[in-house]
Order: structure tokens, then sequence, then C-alpha cells
């Protein structure tokens, strides 16, 4: 059974080329991108795309309307079929310039990857965030463990978290010389943190309360006291993975390396809110938690801009 097609497989390494270089997308988008047209490849049995037509574009979004999710079962969402019709009207937009492409597919061609209206308008509406208060955080961090290792960094975590707005991503990459703990600041360097657009910035603590401040200098002065971490050790070191006593793998405390990306800090965060007995926040939603008590607390608009700047890119 066919798998690929090699001439596609050329085009699309100039399409991912020129979204990385020209666009300047970052690779988890990119990689998103390459899905969408995987699987409209896998849907066609991998035709050329130079034989492109409007009734495939067509017949495509039949197709995913009927899909479901693998996981749930579910129908796959409006706003999941939109994301990856758009993905394929780019593509398609883009090759309609390309040389042995521009002649067979026009850019009018691309328009046939767009869903109706209604269902445009579903996928792209805006929908109330769930937001958690800070007294809800500050619950979380009351309920959770501390015996071991793994269970300090965890509360260290959210408490670092909802202390700085840090995004997850970059949270999972700093190291402990980004944390000035007398300055109260923390400086995003994009040499060494994944932050959002590979900007560097220092931000500051916020006055969330004492809380979570004790957590996290009582976290940080751990490491270098009773581990004795060094400044270019990570904040948030991984997991330890290896064998138990059962002859299994297992956590088997905190490793010296930094997590890859930010899926275990996700994952903390929900089991963190479930015990707590609360609905899951993830860490991003911590900002809008920052940004609602910049609303409650700052008294002019000047003030809550500069509440604002503070978290960062």
């Amino acid at each position: 059974m066919k798998t690929h097609h090699p001439k596609n497989e050329r085009i699309k390494r100039r399409y991912f080329d020129y979204l990385k270089e020209a666009k300047r997308m970052d690779t988890s988008s990119v990689d998103l991108v390459a899905a969408s047209i995987a699987g409209f490849e896998q849907w066609s049995h991998y035709r050329d795309f130079a034989n492109f037509r409007i009734d495939q574009a067509k017949s495509f979004k039949a197709h995913l309307a009927k899909q479901r999710n693998a996981k749930t079962g579910a129908p796959l969402s409006k706003a999941t079929i939109y994301s990856r019709l758009m993905a394929l009207k780019a593509f398609v937009f883009w090759l309609a310039g390309q040389p042995g492409y521009k002649s067979r597919i026009s850019y009018a061609d691309a328009e046939y990857f767009n869903p109706n209206a209604n269902d445009s308008r579903i996928a792209t509406a805006r929908r109330d965030k769930k937001v958690p208060t800070v007294e809800q955080v500050t619950h979380v961090l009351s309920r959770m463990p501390v015996a071991s290792d793994i269970e300090k960094r965890d509360r260290a975590i959210i408490a670092f978290t909802l202390l700085t707005g840090a995004r997850d991503n970059a949270v999972a990459s700093f190291k402990l010389k980004h944390v000035d703990l007398a300055a109260r600041s923390v400086f995003q360097d994009a040499r060494d943190v994944r932050t959002k657009n590979r900007k560097s910035f220092t931000t500051f603590f916020f006055p969330i309360g004492d809380e979570a401040d004790a957590i996290v200098k009582e976290w940080i002065g751990y490491l270098k006291d009773t581990l004795l971490f060094g400044p270019d050790d990570p904040l948030f070191p991984a997991t330890r993975v290896a064998l138990t006593n059962a002859g299994l793998f297992g956590a088997a405390g905190l490793s010296r390396e930094h997590w890859k990306d930010a899926s275990a800090i996700r994952r903390i965060f929900r089991s963190a809110f479930e015990a707590a007995g609360l609905p899951y926040a993830n860490p991003h939603s911590l900002r809008d938690t920052i940004a609602m008590l910049g609303e409650q607390r700052c008294r002019t608009p000047e003030e809550f801009k500069a509440w604002s700047q503070n978290l960062g890119a």
C-alpha cells in the first residue's frame, strides 16, 4: 500500500522550511500543519499535489465532518476541522505560486477549503475561559503533599507559575540562575528559556501573597543547600526514571535534566486540581488569574498597563 509520494515529500520540505524561516513559525506549529497535510494525503491515497482539483477540497471537507476523535470517539470539533482546513488552504495557496504547480493550480482553488459560514462562526467564536481565583490556587497549594522531592517540586511549580505568570514551556526550561530572589525577578533569557517568539525579557514577582512566595523561596533553597544544584541546573528538574524494587521502571527522584516540553507540567496541574476537588485549570489560565487580580488592585490605567506588561510576551 502506498505510504508517500516522493514529489510531494520534496515540496512539503520546502513548504515547512518556508513556514519556519520566512513565516517564523515555531516547530510545534509547523508540526500541526504537517499533520493536517498528512491527513489529506492519506485520504487522497498520496496523489501528486500537482493534480489537485477543487472537487478534492469539497470531498475532504465532507470526509472530515464524518471523522471522530480517536481518544473520545466524539465527532471532531468545529475548531479542529477549521484549523485543519485553514492549514490546507494556506498550503494550496502557496503551491499555486510554485514552479511546476502554478500552471496547474490557481490561487482561487485554495478557497474551496473554506468551511461554511456557520461552521466558521462556531469554530472561531470567543468563549468564556475557566479561570481559577487566587484563593482556589492557594487552596490547591495547601492540599499538595511535600514528603518527597518530586512532591516538593510539583508544589513549587504551581506556586512559581502563580507568582510569575510564566508560560509553561518557559517554566519547564528555566535554570536556577534565571531567578533573582533578592530582586524578586525572573530573567527569561531566550538563549536558554523557551519563551514565546524567543524574546528575552525580565519580569518581577506579582504581589500574590506570602504563601506562594515562601514556597518558591523554600524550593530554591532546597535545591541549592540540600540537592547542591548550581546556577546552570534546572529550576524544576525532570523526574528521574529507574528500575524499582518490583523490577519495573518508575519515578526515582529528580534528575539534573530539563523537561523537553511542558506536558509533564500540565499533568502536574491536572492532578493537583483534581486532588483538591477543583476543576482542572491549565498553567496558562493562571496568567488570566493574575490579570483579573490586576483589574481589582490597580487604581489607574497606567498601573494596570504596567501590571499587564509584567506578564511578558
